[in-house]
């Protein structure tokens, strides 16, 4: 399961993005920790992919159910200054954010009389420093302990000298303002960065949080161009939305939805950008199984072999893998189902060295 952490100073929208994602009503109050235990939501990720590929299915008016993939969001406390050390409950919130995957950092880029800000005013980029500072931080009490380990290490196993000089040279990457996640990569730094897990590696998406007067680009909001200029510097992603307008679309049907977004010259939700962000930013592709009983979404990592995605599946399917019947999903829909793909040969036999690519469509032949 994908774990995408919320963050951000309080009172910037977290919450209330949150509630919107999942329709959860997790508390969004207007004072600094009005939450304090993380919220968890299970997200169902809309794919048209699946919808097409049941209509190919269907016996008569009985479709197939569908079986989405999911992102579990994970709504961590605001975080303030002095968190590193421990300020404003900040060590339960650097705990929750070491458990995710990636961090959606949200940024305040609204004014709001009745939304008090932590800070006393406005200013997405200083709010930006203020996380990144308290992560980086707590990467750097992390790195230091287990400097002075590796140095203890070194002094009698020479082998342990390349890992105390990516250390170092990681610490001061970090001392120097840059997250871990920006540093020089090698071989030696990815498994010391797997082995030493550190906050500020984790991939980081900004969500600049408007007012529905900027939609929908915020292109006349010099706070959105302000974190649009920081992100790039740090090679981040970034998605403009307003949570408010998202919360008020989570409660709305799906017609009525469509219409408001029109209004406001938008033809999807933010939610739907930010859910395809956060695949494109860790990697991760959707493939398919699929036939009279069920169609069904898989989410697994870019580069991942046959075998690994049918154990997915089933972990007897990857025991006792020995080929896969593949084929491109718009492929599997024009042909209008297996056999006349198979008659057409569209259907490709791929062994265990395949690897899966986004939108296949895939059968297990496997023996145990």
């Amino acid at each position: 399961m994908l774990a995408v952490g919320i963050v951000g100073l309080p009172n910037v929208g977290k919450s209330t993005l949150f509630n919107a994602l999942t329709r959860a009503g997790a508390l969004a109050a207007n004072y600094p920790f009005a939450t304090i235990d993380k919220n968890i939501g299970v997200v169902p990720l809309k794919d048209e992919r699946l919808l097409a590929l049941q209509k190919v299915f269907a016996k008569g008016e009985r479709l197939p159910p569908t079986v989405p993939t999911h992102v579990e969001f994970v709504d961590i406390a605001g975080l303030v200054k002095g968190a590193h050390k421990g300020e404003g409950l900040g060590n339960q919130f650097l705990a929750h954010i070491r458990e995710v995957s990636a961090i959606l950092h949200v940024v305040r880029a609204f004014q709001d009389p009745n939304v008090v800000h932590v800070a006393g005013r406005v200013d997405p980029v200083e709010d930006m420093e203020t996380i990144h500072t308290e992560l980086a931080l707590a990467d750097l009490a992390t790195l230091e302990r287990r400097l002075e380990r590796l140095r203890k290490e070194a002094r009698s196993n020479r082998e342990m000298g390349p890992v105390l000089e990516v250390a170092e040279g990681l610490y001061a990457h970090l001392v120097q303002g840059q997250p871990a996640r920006t540093f020089p990569p090698s071989e030696e730094a990815r498994r010391f960065l797997k082995e030493t897990p550190l906050l500020t590696a984790k991939p980081m998406i900004y969500v600049v949080n408007v007012g529905e007067e900027d939609l929908p680009d915020g292109a006349g909001n010099p706070w959105v161009k302000a974190v649009q200029k920081r992100a790039q510097a740090e090679g981040a992603e970034w998605v403009v939305v307003s949570a408010r307008l998202e919360a008020e679309l989570a409660e709305l049907p799906e017609e009525e939805a469509e219409e408001l977004l029109k209004s406001y010259g938008l033809f999807e939700s933010g939610l739907n950008r930010l859910a395809r962000v956060a695949y494109r930013t860790l990697g991760l592709i959707t493939f398919f199984t699929a036939g009279e009983k069920e169609v069904r979404a898989w989410t697994v990592r870019g580069g991942t072999r046959a075998p690994e995605a049918a154990g997915k599946i089933h972990s007897d399917m990857e025991r006792g893998f020995i080929r896969a019947e593949v084929i491109p999903w718009a492929k599997l829909v024009e042909a209008g189902g297996w056999a006349r793909a198979k008659e057409k040969g569209w259907v490709r036999l791929e062994g265990k060295e395949y690897e899966v690519q986004d939108g296949d469509v895939i059968h297990i032949l496997f023996n145990v």
